[in-house]
């Protein structure tokens, strides 16, 4: 009876081990890199917003050929804008997400009290990160 009592005990704690074990393992939901860059690109937080993004990102216009490539030269291009624009602020219209990819329509302002831009960024992840970027202005 000791035996099949310790088996039976055993068996439980393993299960509930591999239960918490796949709980950790589960994946990041797509949206969550990119709602990291837009609080980091809202508080113009250059460190937050690059942890968001792939060493290898590709930024792309929408139709266009490639805009740039690599976290480098995304870094030194958007710390330039941070900045030089304090108005800066992004607010979230919608965001629609299918499988890895999310897509963001957003009104861009970068002058306090100057118009508001309408736009549309469309995100690829992998990995928890985001590695693809395009822009529809």
């Amino acid at each position: 009876m000791k035996i099949f009592a310790s088996l039976i005990l055993s068996i439980f704690f393993c299960l509930n081990f591999q239960n918490i074990s796949a709980q950790n393992l589960a994946p990041i939901p797509a949206s969550h890199p990119v709602a990291v860059q837009l609080k980091a690109y809202n508080e113009r937080d250059i460190e937050l917003f690059m942890s968001a993004y792939s060493d290898t990102v590709k930024v792309y216009n929408f139709h266009g050929p490639l805009n740039y490539q690599g976290k480098e030269e995304m870094r030194k291009r958007y710390t330039a804008m941070f900045e030089k624009t304090p108005g800066l602020h992004c607010e979230l219209v919608s965001r629609m997400v299918m499988g890895n990819v999310v897509i963001d329509q957003e009104k861009v302002q970068f002058q306090t009290g100057k118009a508001r831009m309408d736009a549309i960024a469309i995100y690829k992840i992998a990995d928890g990160l985001i590695y693809e970027v395009r822009f529809v202005k």
